[in-house]
Order: structure tokens, then C-alpha cells, then sequence
């Protein structure tokens, strides 16, 4: 079997264990069954390589600096702080409705943001910055797409993840075959092990210590 090291590797392999070059039609998807399987590791996979940094510049200038674009790859917020003002205090989340309610309360009067929401490809602070805060955020990013990359982080660390999860979403087109539980198994064992090691890459390895609430060691 060659190596797979890159989104062209990994076609070639996915088409030697599918073992059905004659099939032109299920060998044409295997672009799709790649796309599929990423779609599912975006939502089942948790790792801290999947989690970014980034910053951002208020514009006051704009007629809503209270709205900022989130990053193209974003999935879902970790934390924001304002790291331009001492100590950067972190921003509460809080839903759309009770933003409008702040804004109500306070006369919607321009001041450091306290809060932010997510509504569709946007952030909105509040109160609306009265300065050109810098913004960072740690957010959980998609996987980006060997559909558009030749080679990504997740295709180096875990091969064997991308080829059986994109083996595994061929089943609809090859049904009765016998590998299919085969590659379901090597899914879910690599999947499985990959989050086992984000969780001791991210909290440790270390034995847990368990405070008794009150009691001061």
C-alpha cells in the first residue's frame, strides 16, 4: 500500500481497498465519500488542533462596530477577551434577546463590551464599542477540506481516520459487502483514539485531584 500523505494518495488508496476499478461510477465518487467523511469528523471529532487564535480590530468607524465578521473556517466559540485593555477581561455570552434587553436597560450607550453573541456569520458585542477594541477569539475551526487543500494537519496525524471514514461512506453504493463492518470498526477505532488523545493532550495525564468543597488543603 503506498503512503498517504497527500489528497492524491489518499484517492488511490481508498481506490485499491475498494478493489473495484471496473466500477468507473463508484470509483468517480470517491471525491464525494472524502467530502462526506469530513463532514462527519467536523462534527465528531474533538481535538486541540481544531481549535485557532485569532485577532481582530474593532472599526468604530463603520456604521455598526457592535457587528464582527467571524472567520470563514468557524464552527463554534471557545472564549473572547479584549486583548487590548489591561488584563484582558473576557466577554460573556449571552443569547440575542438579552443583548436587546441590555441595550434597552443602559439607553444603548456606547461603552467597553461586556457580552457577545453569535447570530449566523457575525458577532455582536455589547455595548457597542465606544473605541476600537482589539478582539481575540478562540474558536473550534473546521477541518480545512482536502477538497481544496492538497495535504491538511488531520491527513498527516490520522491517515487511517480519512481512509476508512471515506471506505465507510462508499456503503451506500457497494451495500452487502462484507468489509463494511470492517471499516466501520477501523472508523470508530481511530476516531476513538484521536479524541482519547486530544483529552490527554489537552487536561494531561495526570491523575485528577478531588477538592472537597469548604475543606482547605
Amino acid at each position: 500500500m503506498a503512503t498517504i500523505a497527500t489528497y492524491t494518495d489518499l484517492i488511490s488508496v481508498v481506490t485499491e481497498y475498494l478493489a473495484r476499478d471496473q466500477d468507473t461510477t463508484l470509483i468517480a465518487r470517491i471525491p464525494t465519500f472524502i467530502q462526506l467523511a469530513e463532514a462527519k469528523l467536523n462534527r465528531d471529532l474533538f481535538v486541540r488542533q481544531m481549535e485557532l487564535r485569532s485577532k481582530t480590530t474593532i472599526d468604530t468607524t463603520t456604521t455598526e462596530p457592535e457587528f464582527i465578521s467571524l472567520p470563514s473556517d468557524f464552527q463554534s466559540m471557545r472564549r473572547v477577551r479584549l486583548s487590548s485593555v489591561t488584563g484582558k477581561p473576557h466577554l460573556d455570552f449571552k443569547s440575542g434577546t438579552q443583548l436587546d434587553e441590555f441595550r434597552a436597560s443602559t439607553g444603548n450607550v456606547s461603552n467597553q463590551p461586556l457580552f457577545f453573541t453569535i447570530m449566523g456569520s457575525e458577532m455582536e458585542l455589547c455595548p457597542t464599542p465606544d473605541q476600537n477594541y482589539t478582539i481575540e477569539m478562540v474558536y473550534r475551526q473546521n477541518i480545512p477540506s482536502l477538497l481544496t487543500n492538497s495535504i491538511n494537519w488531520l491527513l498527516t496525524l490520522a491517515p487511517d481516520l480519512y481512509l476508512y471514514g471515506a471506505l465507510l461512506e462508499s456503503a451506500p453504493y457497494i451495500k452487502e459487502d462484507e468489509r463494511i463492518q470492517t471499516w466501520g470498526l477501523g472508523f470508530k477505532t481511530a476516531l476513538d483514539g484521536l479524541n482519547n488523545l486530544g483529552l490527554t493532550s489537552t487536561f494531561n495525564a495526570g491523575p485528577v485531584a478531588l477538592r472537597v468543597s469548604g475543606v482547605t488543603p
